[in-house]
């Protein structure tokens, strides 16, 4: 996407800041504040409503009233006490067994990227490493790589897991799963994926058949740990990814208890986009002597992505955004809530743009399916909350936009992730009102960031230049929504169970029919 000719950096106005420091300086560390007075529109939604009607209202932020407490800054990072292992530039020069080599050649995988060379050699000797790396970097082949050869060779016994993976969220584990299945395939290691909203019996059946390597959320984990489906005593290999978000959504409680069940002496590795002081608990109670990588600064400002800040009037945001949907090319758009996600959504269907939306009241299969129809191109715009701020990989997505902005400079840094991944190039778009600005200004300096700002209006060359906006057709569209097979399949599970037993009982040995051994994909 061809960059605004005016690059002006985001600066404030000389009243922004009290200590006369203007966003081109010293980084504030205040929060965006969030008032929480609703939108007087009936309209869409949007964080700090205009309140005039069709604009989008999310979360009805306002620029001006009560402030959020400081966000905390990073912490120092812990010093290596034992050398490490001077990186690589090629995958062959690790120590990885021949059947790893040969899958990452026939993934396309010739050159490691930076985190992945600096963190292997250390890895695949067992050390303890902190990782941090920008969402995209390359983290899961980072530690996954290791995680699998050094898990190679060995069988797991009955809900006895090796090796652990713990995410924050559903589609992260399956992105994590997805991107590791063909290298545990290639070892023949067993993988189970552990998460809320599918099913805890397959799940359970999965681990009763043996799982080598077991990638989990942390609160599914600890069900089937309560439920005595799953013990983690046998776990030599721990790994945390995007430990900041567990943090922030209040699962840090889960992961220390669970972290204090694997074996003592076991491996352990912690990625992060950030490393805030929510993380250093973690690291100074279970990293031992890490080797620390910090490939990428923390704030994530890629040098092929490009940050925009667009103002826009409160009447105006409904076309802007749905000419920005419009757009050749697919994009996804967040918002704060579920109501505004689905309001937009159905607006923009009705405008002839083929959306769908993502958020957490859909149920798993649901999201799955949209996720895939997105991938495909069946639907070219993505309409979210932050459920898809982490842990969605989709190839060539070039384009970002907060309808709402995020709250936190870390949801920023993570919706951007979703564009400019592995070296590709993408573009993060921020719809800033008037009353926004001030926030948006401190959501930047934390950032690190300096975007290129416009004042935009619809219809205008600039919009179109900087985000490829166009009009939409106006012809109302229909995306089939995702099917839930849930129903069938138990009907299906049932009069199998129930035709076994008429077995059973036919063959006179009155004893129950031992359980099906059907594998089962994770």
């Amino acid at each position: 996407m061809n960059p605004v000719r005016s690059n002006r950096s985001y600066s404030s106005p000389s009243s922004t800041s009290r200590g006369g420091a203007s966003s081109a300086g010293g980084y504030s560390r205040s929060a965006p504040s969030r008032s929480g007075a609703p939108s007087r529109s009936g309209g869409y939604a949007g964080s700090g409503g205009s309140g005039r009607s069709g604009s989008y209202a999310g979360s009805g932020r306002s620029g001006g009233s009560s402030r959020r407490p400081s966000v905390q800054g990073e912490f120092a990072l812990p010093v290596t006490l034992t050398p490490a292992l001077p990186a690589v530039e090629s995958f062959a020069a690790l120590d990885m067994p021949a059947a790893l080599l040969a899958t990452l050649a026939h993934e396309g995988m010739a050159v490691p990227f930076p985190i992945q060379g600096a963190t292997l050699p250390n890895a695949l000797a067992g050390r303890n490493v902190l990782g941090r790396g920008r969402t995209g970097s390359g983290k899961t082949l980072a530690f996954g790589l290791a995680l699998l050869a050094r898990t190679a060779g060995q069988r797991a016994e009955p809900l006895q897991p090796l090796a652990l993976v713990l995410v924050p969220t559903r589609e992260l584990a399956q992105q994590v799963t997805d991107a590791l299945t063909p290298y545990a395939r290639s070892l023949r290691l067993r993988m189970a994926t552990v998460v809320g909203g599918m099913s805890i019996g397959r799940q359970i059946h999965l681990l009763r058949g043996g799982a080598e390597v077991v990638v989990a959320t942390p609160g599914r984990l600890k069900d089937l740990i309560d439920r005595g489906s799953c013990r983690l005593d046998q776990v030599g290999i721990t790994v945390l990814d995007e430990a900041d978000q567990m943090a922030d959504m209040g699962f840090m409680p889960q992961v220390t208890a669970l972290l204090d069940q694997v074996r003592p002496d076991g491996q352990r590795m912690l990625f992060s986009a950030t490393l805030d002081r929510n993380v250093d608990l973690l690291v100074r109670r279970y990293l031992h002597d890490p080797v620390v990588h910090s490939v990428d600064p923390s704030a994530g400002a890629v040098t092929t992505m490009e940050h925009h800040v667009l103002h826009v009037h409160g009447g105006d945001k409904n076309a802007v955004t749905t000419q920005i949907a419009a757009r050749d090319g697919r994009v996804i758009m967040f918002l704060d809530t579920k109501h505004a996600v689905d309001k937009l959504t159905d607006h923009l269907l009705n405008s002839g743009v083929r959306a769908a939306a993502l958020h957490g009241g859909k149920s798993q299969p649901q999201r799955t399916r949209t996720l895939e129809q997105f991938k495909t191109g069946h639907v070219t715009v993505l309409v979210a909350t932050n459920v898809a701020a982490r842990g969605i990989h989709v190839d060539n997505l070039d384009l970002v936009v907060n309808i709402d902005p995020p709250s936190d400079h870390k949801d920023y840094l993570h919706r951007g992730g979703r564009t400019a991944r592995a070296g590709e190039s993408g573009s993060v778009v921020t719809l800033v009102l008037p009353n926004q600005r001030r926030d948006m200004i401190r959501l930047m300096r934390d950032a690190g960031i300096a975007p290129q700002t416009a004042q935009v209006r619809p219809d205008e060359a600039e919009l179109t230049r900087i985000t490829g906006a166009q009009a939409p057709s106006g012809i109302p569209c229909v995306i089939a929504a995702p099917v839930v097979e849930r129903a069938k399949r138990s009907a299906t599970a049932t009069r199998g169970r129930r035709s076994r037993f008429a077995q059973a009982r036919r063959s006179g040995s009155g004893e129950r029919p031992a359980p099906r051994t059907t594998t089962t994909a994770a």
